[in-house]
């Protein structure tokens, strides 16, 4: 018996060995993709560019950047300098934002989807589900049309961060009276996506509303920005969206015991020691914070945060402490490839990348739907 349980033990830790070392190449390979992919981006466009001279042209402004540190400076140098001229001020101050502007939309819309389906066990989920985009598109309208924003008060005449600003707070004012109703009614998952649905419609209403009164100039502007699109990518907002989604991140993937816990049921999870009305307005909170902060630089952009999680469920499973970094990866790595699509498909014109997002999650769900019911999403 003792040889027989020994030997099974052996097994099971064969298979686990196994499937954590598949997880981790499959993280690793879609990583590498990324990186493949961002140094495409870089390269096409109105003006191409070498691969190359994307590369060098990189190394050149960490060099620049590092000149005082002997050590690392000196390194940096001794690749030498890009063969096209124009190549660093076309990468580094055009392109390398958008590109960074992408990926950390797509981490933050994908690890707020999948953290929002873990925490509320519902496959169909998204950081649209709980109104957050129609609260954000309502602040941003408020800005457009009328020119008022929270900036105002402390900058006369208002500035381009009015809009940002403002779609954020009202992104977060979501999450406010999601939390308000769960104090009253409870936290059930019912009662949270009930909510989320009702006042996206509400804010929704608003930016009807603002539309209707607003004039033609106004009013393309604001459409444009319903649509998203990476247009106000530069390094000011990298510097701002950086340590916000790399902490979110953090801060959710410390939760990922606890969401494996969680999708075992409520009960379960609380004999387990799970606080679990505090773990969903939590995570909620959290992936709110992570979604409205990149929303409120690039407008309405949807399907990352459904897309992302089915693709990495089907490539990875449930375990959050692998799904949520796999989602994180594939989210940034979707939303790259679809916005060097719009950008360049009709060079020099551009398509709003919100158009492609909704041409291809509308395409990937028919598929998920043409699949069965084997798929888990209804």
């Amino acid at each position: 018996m003792k040889d027989q349980a020994q030997a099974a033990v052996g097994e099971v830790d064969q298979l686990y060995r196994k499937s954590y070392m598949r997880r981790v190449t499959l993280l690793i390979a879609i990583f590498v993709l990324l990186i493949a992919a961002s140094l495409v981006a870089a390269s096409v466009g109105t003006a191409h560019i070498t691969i190359p001279d994307v590369f060098l042209s990189i190394v050149q402004a960490a060099a620049v950047k590092t000149a005082g540190i002997p050590l690392v400076g000196a390194i940096f140098a001794l690749f030498g300098s890009p063969e096209n001229g124009i190549a660093p001020v076309i990468v580094v101050n055009m392109r390398l934002p958008r590109i960074l502007l992408a990926v950390l939309t797509g981490i933050s819309l994908a690890v707020a989807g999948t953290v929002m389906q873990g925490t509320l066990r519902n496959p169909l989920v998204s950081p649209f589900t709980l109104g957050l985009a129609s609260a954000a598109s309502f602040g941003a309208a408020i800005t457009i049309v009328t020119g008022a924003g929270v900036l105002a008060f402390f900058i006369p005449g208002g500035s381009y961060y009015d809009v940002i600003v403002n779609a954020f707070l009202f992104g977060l004012t979501s999450m406010v009276l999601i939390y308000g109703i769960a104090r009253m009614r409870g936290t059930s998952q019912a009662t949270l996506i009930l909510s989320g649905v009702v006042i996206g419609y509400i804010f929704q209403a608003g930016v009807l509303i603002l539309k209707y009164w607003s004039h033609n100039d106004r009013l393309k502007d604001l459409e444009i920005w319903l649509m998203g699109g990476m247009w106000g990518a530069n390094w000011d907002a990298i510097t701002i969206l950086l340590p916000i989604t790399a902490v979110c991140v953090v801060l959710l993937c410390l939760k990922a015991w606890d969401l494996n816990a969680l999708s075992a049921g409520d009960e379960i999870a609380k004999n387990l020691g799970i606080r679990v009305e505090r773990l969903r307005i939590y995570c909620l909170l959290i992936a709110t914070v992570a979604a409205s902060s990149c929303l409120a630089f690039t407008g309405v952009i949807g399907f990352i945060g459904l897309m992302a999680p089915h693709i990495c469920r089907m490539l990875i499973g449930n375990d959050h402490r692998y799904l949520i970094p796999c989602s994180a990866l594939m989210g940034g790595l979707i939303l790259l490839v679809s916005d060097t699509f719009a950008r360049t498909i009709l060079s020099p014109v551009e398509i709003p990348v919100g158009i492609i997002m909704y041409i291809a999650g509308g395409v990937f769900f028919m598929y998920l739907i043409l699949r069965g019911k084997d798929n888990h999403i209804y």
